[in-house]
């Protein structure tokens, strides 16, 4: 059984916390974030670290106590330093742009594809075949850098299309006479 809740979270200064019962709040120099507990866990404030505990001795309780644990670090460690993931672009002609709230991206298909940045993330292209995703939440980070690798995941023989920074393309061998 996983161990994950008995470690406590600390919270680095500049760090505001808010505790109202099951609703936590977490404000910091990057913005704000706020999550409802479940009422399976709860949650401590002693000094500068935040101790989560399971309600009761059932494995749901304390596998819940771990997820929630984990996600006020990550809450914890956005509002401070703020997560990003970089995405490439890999082909002949793919390129991205990125223009206030839309990315414009030309990834060999008959017409540009304009994917619509989410509120609380924003996204960056230092080159044409560079994206930076950055955000404080760092699910929505996750979700909109597989949203925009979905547009053209990289294929197995070429290895064109729009992969993570440093991701491994396994290549499968070309047809032979």
């Amino acid at each position: 059984m996983s161990r994950i809740a008995n470690n406590p979270v600390p919270v680095p200064s500049g760090v505001e916390v808010t505790i109202d019962g099951p609703d936590l709040r977490v404000k910091g120099t990057k913005g704000a974030l706020q999550l409802t507990l479940h009422a399976l866990v709860t949650i401590v404030r002693e000094e500068d670290l935040l101790l989560l505990k399971a309600v009761g001795p059932t494995q749901q309780a304390t596998a819940l106590a771990g997820t929630f644990r984990s996600l006020v670090s990550n809450m914890v460690q956005g509002v401070s330093e703020g997560y990003q993931k970089q995405l490439e672009l890999q082909g002949v002609g793919y390129r991205a742009q990125a223009q206030g709230a839309k990315l414009n991206l030309t990834l060999g298909f008959s017409h540009p594809v304009v994917y619509q940045v989410p509120e609380g993330i924003e996204i960056e292209t230092p080159t044409q075949t560079q994206i930076i995703v950055k955000g404080i939440d760092k699910q929505k980070v996750g979700q909109v850098s597989a949203e925009i690798r979905a547009f053209r995941p990289p294929e197995p023989y070429k290895g064109k299309g729009v992969r993570y920074a440093n991701e491994y393309v396994k290549r499968k061998e070309a047809k032979k006479k």
